[in-house]
């Protein structure tokens, strides 16, 4: 049996995560704090809490688990002036995406065997910016720190990847000049990220690095003009 948890799965990349990890066989449940559209079993939590993560783990009931994906997070990266940034504010960010990861992480691992996979959902924000991101920016950096730190304790046992999306839309009425931004000619789409966890399942030889899903534009030299 295959075995999966995806958190976040009621939002754009996680239900496609989740639909193509069910095409492929697998028995996927799904943790977030609203219902996920999928066939995937629907467990109510909030990453961010720990009293909610042990709920939910104690809910799913599972002996064994092949796959997580730390997928959960406040989507919008804006904080507004890092000067009136509250620390509430902060954390809401900081916890729902890094300590999210960290508390899911801590109960899956006894759960899982040889040649399980963890893989953290991180962005092409974790290497460059936008103004006024600090909190969005800091946790996916972070995450990008655990990854690695997780593989280097959690193997050769488990193996912990990461993937960095770029712009990732389900929007059909985008303009010419965003897709031809992308050195690949077109913006992101859920299943390219879904491909990719796909891929990190069955990837031996790779653990503590990150896959970056952006079309190309983190390669991409920008000048004004």
């Amino acid at each position: 049996m295959k075995r999966a948890v995806v958190t976040g799965g009621g939002g754009l990349i996680g239900t496609g995560i989740i639909e193509a990890l069910l095409d492929d066989g697998w028995t996927v449940a799904c943790f977030d704090i609203k219902d996920t559209k999928t066939a995937a079993r629907n467990i109510l939590c909030d990453v961010g809490n720990e009293t909610s993560v042990l709920a939910a783990f104690d809910q799913l009931g599972w002996k064994g688990l092949e796959l997580l994906v730390n997928n959960a997070g406040i989507a919008s990266p804006v904080n507004g002036p890092i000067h009136e940034l509250s620390l509430a504010d902060w954390r809401k960010v900081t916890d729902s995406h890094l300590t999210g990861a960290f508390l899911m992480t801590r109960s899956a691992v006894p759960l899982m065997g040889e040649g399980a996979t963890i893989v953290n959902m991180v962005s092409t924000r974790a290497f460059m910016s936008e103004p006024e991101t600090e909190a969005y920016a800091a946790s996916k950096g972070g995450l990008v720190a655990l990854t690695h730190a997780l593989a280097a304790s959690l193997g050769p046992k488990i193996r912990v990847n990461a993937i960095a999306p770029g712009w990732v839309t389900d929007e059909a009425d985008l303009r010419k000049k965003d897709h031809a931004q992308h050195p690949v000619g077109r913006v992101g789409r859920p299943k390219d990220i879904a491909d990719g966890v796909l891929y990190l399942t069955s990837a031996g030889f790779m653990t503590g690095q990150v896959l970056v899903l952006d079309g190309g534009m983190t390669r991409k030299m920008i000048y004004e003009e």
